[in-house]
């Protein structure tokens, strides 16, 4: 299965986005040798922001959305045809600002599709802005003296909000990021993966999360409770644990609201000349 594609990839020397880039394609391809989903069967889309240029990086079906309507996106991928893997990538001020009350609902759902947070803490591409996620003191472009807001905690976001499968992973761990991506994917349900990962340009934290992070399934991780979980994720400073906090099993959204029907299921290409024609 060949991933790659011709586009020039244009981000920042060093940029997280290239780790989760390699992990996803890496999680593509044994998903797909393992005979668990079809190359045609993936579906990504991404919003705005650097994140978004990934749909250009992999060679499989993919949409480009607009700021903070990721989740919509692949919900509708998926009532539309629940055999597709509808897997979204967003920024942090994609995800928990734009489109924080369309992540929230998605979640509540349990609709069956996988989102991907690249969680740099900073508006990057507008030149290094904060986000909800950057911490209090973040001196950008927008809070020259340092931001004032306490920084939401997306896991604490996710688990609040039901969403049945959630986990954090590291760009700087490959092989972590990867069989996580793998997990959350073949997740039954709602699944989440808030990657901590550095802006090199504008808010470079590798050293800091190198220092801190620690793997979850080192430490005897209960994934079932959820108690547990909302404690592992208030760790934020001295020592942040990656992997998958909590996950459990539940009827989704699209198993119930179309009880084994595909709604849209025949290949072909569409005539796509009148629709052009609106637009002229």
């Amino acid at each position: 299965m060949d991933l790659d594609t011709p586009v020039e990839n244009t981000w920042c020397p060093g940029c997280g986005d290239f780790a989760i880039l390699s992990s996803a394609k890496q999680a593509f391809q044994e998903l797909v040798d393992s005979d668990y989903v079809e190359p045609g069967e993936i579906v990504i889309s991404s919003g705005i922001g650097c994140h978004a240029k990934i749909v250009d990086y992999i060679k499989v079906n993919s949409f480009y959305s607009i700021h903070g309507r990721v989740p919509p996106t692949i919900t509708g991928v998926k009532i539309a045809n629940p055999n597709l893997e509808a897997i979204g990538f967003a920024g942090d001020g994609d995800a928990y600002d734009e489109g924080v009350s369309h992540l929230i609902h998605a979640a509540r759902r349990n609709i069956d599709v996988t989102m991907i947070v690249h969680d740099n803490r900073v508006f990057a591409l507008t030149t290094g802005q904060f986000t909800p996620t950057s911490p209090e003191g973040f001196k950008g472009k927008s809070t020259p003296k340092g931001s004032i807001e306490t920084p939401l905690n997306p896991l604490h976001l996710m688990l609040a909000n039901k969403a049945s499968f959630v986990a954090r992973s590291f760009s700087g761990d490959i092989n972590h990021l990867k069989e996580t991506l793998i997990e959350a994917i073949q997740h039954p349900g709602f699944a989440i993966v808030d990657v901590l990962q550095p802006c090199v340009s504008f808010y470079n934290t590798w050293d800091y999360y190198k220092d801190r992070v620690y793997k979850l399934s080192e430490n005897d991780h209960d994934t079932s409770n959820f108690q547990a979980a909302w404690e592992k994720a208030e760790e934020t400073n001295e020592k942040i644990p990656i992997g998958v906090f909590y996950k459990e099993e539940r009827a989704t959204f699209d198993e119930k609201l179309l009880k084994g029907k595909v709604p849209v299921e025949e290949e072909g290409t569409p005539d796509l000349e009148p629709v052009i024609k609106d637009f002229i």
